[in-house]
């Protein structure tokens, strides 16, 4: 997700670590190996790379992973939601071409909506319980 624009690119792979790697490969190549890149990560082990040789590829390239347990600070999570509320809830699919299929008409009349991703965290702090006796005099 470029968050500056609102679209979603993709692809679809049977393995974690093609998807990755092609993912990171086509951002180069959309945005040009000198431009400064900061890329936001969850904590799946297909994104942290055993040897850091394809970083070293990128030097302008800044991956930042979110911590366990935080998905809501990644905006692509978001997006999950809504594909899964929107396209996929409740929905039947015969193979997994289909499936793909779905996904992939999804992101196009995403993308040609899209608008700039605004996140924001609301407050979500409990409120002080007020309890009926609270105003009496002892």
């Amino acid at each position: 997700m470029e968050v500056a624009a609102g679209q979603v690119f993709s692809g679809h792979y049977k393995r974690p670590r093609r998807d990755s790697l092609d993912s990171m490969n086509d951002l180069i190549a959309q945005y040009g190996p000198d431009t400064e890149l900061h890329v936001v990560l969850d904590n799946l082990s297909t994104h942290k790379p055993k040897r850091d040789q394809w970083l070293r590829m990128h030097p302008n390239v800044h991956l930042h992973c979110t911590s366990t347990h935080s998905s809501w600070l990644n905006q692509i999570e978001a997006w999950f939601s809504k594909l899964s509320r929107s396209a996929l809830k409740r929905a039947s699919y015969n193979s997994s071409r289909e499936f793909r299929d779905a996904i992939s008409a999804f992101i196009v009349a995403h993308n040609h909506e899209a608008e700039p991703f605004e996140w924001a965290k609301t407050d979500v702090r409990p409120k002080p319980i007020k309890h009926k006796c609270a105003n009496l005099r002892a």
